[in-house]
C-alpha cells in the first residue's frame, strides 16, 4: 500500500468530494418518497403497538437513531438487535407492533432468519433496502427504497452515502408522522423534561415566581423611604403598590428613583402613591416562563408582576429565568 504524504494530500478536496457525492445521493432519494412512503406512514399511524427497528452493523447504528427520533416525536419505538433477537429478544415484539428492518443490500442473514417468525406472528414488516428485488424487498409488506448511485467511500465499500440516505429516510418518516399526529412543541417537551428545551416548554411562571412574603409590596400611603427600604429588603429591584386586598395600584422600580430625583420631590414627605407608575406590566401565573421572558425582553424590563385578575400573586425577575435555565 502506497501512503501519500500528509503534506501533499488535499484533505479539503477529499472532504468536499464526500459532501458532493452524498448530496447527489440525497437528491436521488426524493423519487422514493412515493406511495410506498405514504403506505408506510399510514401503517405506522394505524399501529396499536410500537415500532420495532432492526438493523445490523452500520444499519443498526442508523436504526437506533431512527427509533430514538420516532420515540421523541410521538411514535413509540425501540431498537432490537437482530442477532440478539434470534436468542430471545424477539419476545419483545408483539403482533400489535410493526417492524422496520434496515439493510442496504437487503440480504442481511440475521434479519432474513427472523422474517418467517415475524410472518407467523402476523407482524407487519417494512423493509428499507437499496434493492427492491432483494430477499428482504420481496418479503416486505411495504418496501422503502434507499438506493444511492454510489458510496462516498472511494473503495465503494464503507457505508457512507447509503447510511446518510437511510438516516434521511428515517427522518422523513418521523417528521411526516409528527405532522400527521398534530404533535406540538409541548408534546415534544414532555419527552425531553431534563433538557433545556423541556425547561423552556414546560416551566411556567408559577414554578419560578417569588410569592407570599417574598413579594415586595407596600400600600399607596407608604412613604417613599419605606418603599425604598422594601425594594432593598426583597432585592428584586421593585415594589408593587397594592391595597389591603392585594389589588395592584402601581409599581415603583429602582430605575424610577432617578425620575423622582429629577422631579424635585420631597423625599421626607412624599408617598409612594404620588410617584408610582400606575398599573404595571403583568403576566398570569399559568403563562410559560419562556413567554414571560419574551414579554420582559420586548418591554426592556428586568422584572414583571404576576397577577390573577387585579391581585398580585408573585414577581418574576430575569435572574429567576437564568437560574431556571429558561434564558
Amino acid at each position: 500500500m502506497t501512503q501519500p504524504s500528509p503534506d501533499d494530500f488535499d484533505f479539503q478536496q477529499a472532504g468536499k468530494a464526500v459532501l458532493h457525492i452524498e448530496r447527489e445521493g440525497l437528491a436521488q432519494l426524493d423519487q422514493y418518497i412515493n406511495e410506498d412512503f405514504s403506505d408506510a406512514c399510514r401503517a405506522i399511524l394505524a399501529c396499536s403497538g410500537k415500532v420495532v427497528v432492526m438493523g445490523m452493523g452500520k444499519s443498526g447504528h442508523i436504526g437506533r437513531k431512527m427509533a430514538a427520533t420516532f420515540a421523541s416525536t410521538g411514535t413509540p419505538a425501540f431498537f432490537v438487535h437482530p442477532g440478539e433477537a434470534s436468542h430471545g429478544d424477539l419476545g419483545m415484539v408483539s403482533p400489535h407492533d410493526i417492524v422496520i428492518a434496515i439493510s442496504n443490500s437487503g440480504e442481511s442473514g440475521e434479519i432474513l432468519a427472523l422474517i418467517p417468525v415475524l410472518k407467523r406472528l402476523h407482524v407487519r414488516l417494512i423493509c428499507m433496502t437499496g434493492r427492491p428485488e432483494s430477499a428482504m424487498g420481496r418479503a416486505a409488506d411495504i418496501h422503502l427504497c434507499i438506493h444511492v448511485p454510489q458510496e462516498a467511500c472511494p473503495l465503494g465499500l464503507a457505508p457512507t452515502t447509503s447510511t446518510t440516505a437511510t438516516l434521511a429516510m428515517g427522518d422523513a418518516l418521523a417528521v411526516a408522522l409528527l405532522q400527521a399526529r398534530g404533535f406540538s412543541a409541548q408534546d415534544f417537551a414532555l419527552s425531553h423534561p431534563g433538557g433545556a428545551l423541556g425547561r423552556k416548554l414546560l416551566l411556567r411562571v408559577s414554578d419560578i415566581m417569588h410569592a407570599g412574603a417574598a413579594i415586595p409590596r407596600v400600600g399607596p400611603a407608604a412613604s417613599l423611604r419605606d418603599a425604598l427600604l422594601e425594594i432593598t429588603r426583597k432585592n428584586l429591584g421593585l415594589t408593587v403598590i397594592c391595597d389591603d386586598n392585594d389589588r395592584i395600584e402601581g409599581i415603583f422600580t429602582d430605575g424610577d428613583l432617578r425620575r423622582v430625583f429629577d422631579m424635585g420631590i420631597d423625599f421626607q414627605r412624599a408617598t409612594i402613591g404620588q410617584v408610582m407608575t400606575r398599573g404595571g406590566i403583568r403576566v398570569p401565573p399559568s403563562m410559560l416562563a419562556v413567554d414571560a421572558l419574551n414579554v420582559m425582553e420586548s418591554k426592556h424590563i428586568t422584572a414583571v408582576l404576576v397577577a390573577e385578575g387585579e391581585r398580585v400573586v408573585g414577581v418574576v425577575h430575569m435572574h429567576d429565568m437564568l437560574r431556571a435555565g429558561v434564558v
